[in-house]
């Protein structure tokens, strides 16, 4: 990946791995921005960097992505983020949930514990995105404030580097700059101009972040969260950034506050059949949406729906398209057990079908 570094506007390749708020123990609660938990307490005689790790590690998590290609090649993307609310909100970068068709967090916890997790909100023009678990008094992390960072203060980075086995790293080093311009290129990214990202007020820090530290958290000495690491930069050593976090913080509250709604999820990578696409493939229809892909474990395939399979109905409601697929799913809801028929191989087949929740909403990428 080749970066260029210009007066005061970095250009750089996001290093992604592809490969909190909460103040209180009351998880119904929300966040208060600026706070921090009561029970963050650092004792003198510890370490510093130690007592940070100690403190926070416990409310970090690996995300990780199940993505399939419009090949229909599956893969993953492995990522990080943080608990803010004890009943399972969590942050993370947008571009580590980005086309997934399902997104798991896992704890940092010796044994990890694995929760299904959905995007409440975000703002992914600025790479951010807030998760939402199914969980009960989980360990969090608490926000500090951004605007009181210093040259020369020493900041603590933990994440999944590299997605290794044995849990998340812990790197430290300083603030080296404050207030920068990140421009950050990502095709994938369906609402940024020309697939460029560009992240303000971004804190650069010399703290060692790696693909698979997206997402993770900035802490100060005081393990308080201070920014969101996003990118680093191949080309040159000793370059990371991180998202500052009073920038983000109205976001977040955003989110926890009117998060997007759960929308029913089948499971299916497709695409809109055509009548050139039915003689190539010998398909016995010239409309519909064909069947890329089923995501492994999710609702189509635990119903047995399957790759070439062609969805002509779901719920009594013909679909014409994969957009249709789309705008159908939309007004279900997950639980709702629904009828899909779908052409396979010129007969037609009925599969129940139990829908899950949507991970990715709409609105996101």
């Amino acid at each position: 990946m080749r970066k260029s570094i210009l007066v005061g506007v970095v250009v750089l390749a996001i290093v992604a791995t592809a490969c909190t708020i909460d103040t209180g123990s009351n998880g119904d609660s929300s966040p208060a921005a600026g706070t921090t938990r009561v029970d963050q307490t650092l004792p003198a005689s510890e370490e510093p960097v130690a007592a940070v790790a100690r403190l926070a590690l416990p409310a970090v998590v690996n995300v990780t992505s199940d993505v399939v290609s419009s090949a229909g090649q599956a893969g993953q993307g492995v990522g990080t983020g943080f608990i803010v609310r004890s009943d399972g909100v969590i942050v993370t970068n947008c571009h580590v949930v980005e086309g997934a068709t399902r997104i798991t967090v896992f704890t940092s916890a010796e044994s990890p514990d694995q929760y299904d997790a959905r995007v409440i909100g975000g703002d992914c023009e600025h790479d951010l995105a807030v998760l939402k678990v199914d969980g009960k008094n989980l360990p969090t992390v608490g926000f500090g404030t951004s605007d009181d960072l210093e040259l020369g203060q020493t900041v603590v980075a933990i994440g999944y580097a590299l997605a290794l086995e044995g849990g998340p790293s812990v790197t430290t080093g300083i603030v080296s700059s404050l207030d920068r311009t990140v421009r950050v290129q990502d095709p994938n990214c369906t609402v940024c101009d020309n697939g460029t990202r560009v992240y303000s007020s971004v804190v650069q820090t010399d703290a060692a972040i790696n693909h698979g530290n997206s997402g993770g958290p900035l802490l100060n000495l005081q393990g308080e969260v201070v920014g969101i690491n996003s990118a680093g930069s191949d080309a040159a050593e000793n370059i990371g950034f991180a998202i500052a976090i009073d920038s983000v913080k109205e976001a977040i509250q955003q989110a926890i506050d009117t998060p997007l709604a759960a929308t029913g999820y089948l499971g299916v990578s497709t695409q809109g059949v055509t009548a050139a696409m039915a003689y190539q493939l010998g398909l016995q229809v010239e409309e519909g949406a064909y069947v890329i892909a089923t995501t492994q474990g999710g609702p189509a395939d635990e119903a047995g729906l399957e790759s070439g399979d062609v969805i002509i109905t779901v719920d009594g409601n013909a679909v014409m398209s994969a957009e249709d697929l789309g705008t159908i799913l939309a007004d279900l809801q997950p639980g709702d057990t629904v009828a899909v028929v779908v052409n396979r191989d010129g007969q037609e087949q009925t599969l129940d079908v139990t829908l899950d929740a949507r991970p990715l909403p709409a609105q996101l990428p």
